[in-house]
């Protein structure tokens, strides 16, 4: 079976600036396929390549067994496409913008009067189909956007930062609907830099300055990134804990902050990275939880990985 999306070695210029770097990757049918990385690693112009509506400056992508170079048309009829800043209609209601976007893609009133149950199903709007879209919160108005993105049942799904600005519970919800969509055999292909997010895919892709700098499943991309724990601290005093410890940097080795916790990577032994925490929090009078053991957070890689690919120069 062919990929829903093949790349290879493509690029995006703009003069001298390269957004997109000679990326090549993979995605199969029915996969959920996440581009991490902060705003500017090149997750959106990979995106609008894809979608072909930014022409790549070299290199080519097959996206539903068409040339996004070739192809651009043929490819938009495939795909269903949500970007960071979707044009919903504010003063029509939830089934008039749904009912609107399927006709852009050609559908007629019969298929879209049968399609309408089920993307509103899967979207969890029931009961909101009347409803102006302008008067809905943001989190409802997310999924309204993903409800137009799939109205005409494409092959593949490009979600771009979906969940931007929607509150924790909302964001979860969100990804059980992608959940859903990826189960009945909609390939989805999703970028975002909530690190937590991730954990929902089934593989990933972590681009920094337009390169991608680690790919594969979260459980394969942790063990490679580490091969022992990380230590973690609790304080009440997190930041002024961690100004003292990263003077400790070449005793204890890499430091990041997430909260009131302190993820280390220790250079040398666990116990000996305890003992000079403990001295140094200590003789400050700053009180902290024992440090413990714990599996990494995509953050702990992404912060690894992204400090690896500078000092080699990528």
């Amino acid at each position: 079976m062919q990929p829903s999306v093949s790349a290879k070695n493509l690029q995006k210029t703009f003069g001298d600036f390269v957004a997109v770097d000679s990326i090549s990757f993979e995605v199969e049918k029915g996969e959920i396929y996440g581009f991490l990385g902060a705003n500017g690693a090149g997750k959106t112009t990979t995106i609008r390549m894809l979608c072909g509506l930014l022409e790549p400056t070299s290199g080519d992508a097959m996206v539903a067994g068409f040339s996004i170079k070739k192809d651009p048309e043929e490819v938009k009829k495939r795909l269903g496409y949500m970007s960071q800043k979707f044009s919903l209609y504010p003063s029509l209601t939830v089934e008039e913008n749904i009912d609107f976007y399927a006709g852009l893609y050609g559908k007629d009133d019969e298929f879209i009067k049968q399609r309408m149950p089920e993307v509103i199903k899967y979207t969890e709007l029931d009961g909101l189909e009347k409803k102006i879209v302008g008067d809905m919160p943001g989190g409802l108005k997310q999924r309204v956007a993903l409800a137009c993105a799939i109205a005409h049942k494409p092959e593949i799904v490009f979600l771009d930062e979906p969940t931007a600005g929607v509150d924790p519970l909302l964001r979860r919800r969100f990804w059980e609907i992608i959940d859903m969509l990826s189960k009945s055999g909609i390939t989805v292909f999703v970028t975002t830099h909530y690190m937590d997010e991730v954990e929902h895919c089934h593989r990933i892709a972590l681009m920094n300055s337009g390169c991608i700098i680690k790919e594969g499943t979260i459980h394969d991309i942790k063990a490679s990134v580490f091969k022992k724990p990380i230590m973690e601290i609790e304080s009440e005093a997190p930041v002024e804990a961690y100004k003292l410890l990263s003077l400790k940097r070449g005793e204890l080795g890499e430091l990041s902050i997430h909260g009131a916790l302190i993820h280390l990577i220790p250079t040398g032994g666990m116990e000996q990275a305890g003992k000079v925490i403990a001295e140094t929090l200590g003789n400050a009078g700053i009180k902290f939880s024992k440090p413990e053991n714990v599996e990494p957070t995509m953050e702990d890689v992404f912060v690894n990985l992204v400090k690896g690919s500078e000092a080699d120069g990528k």
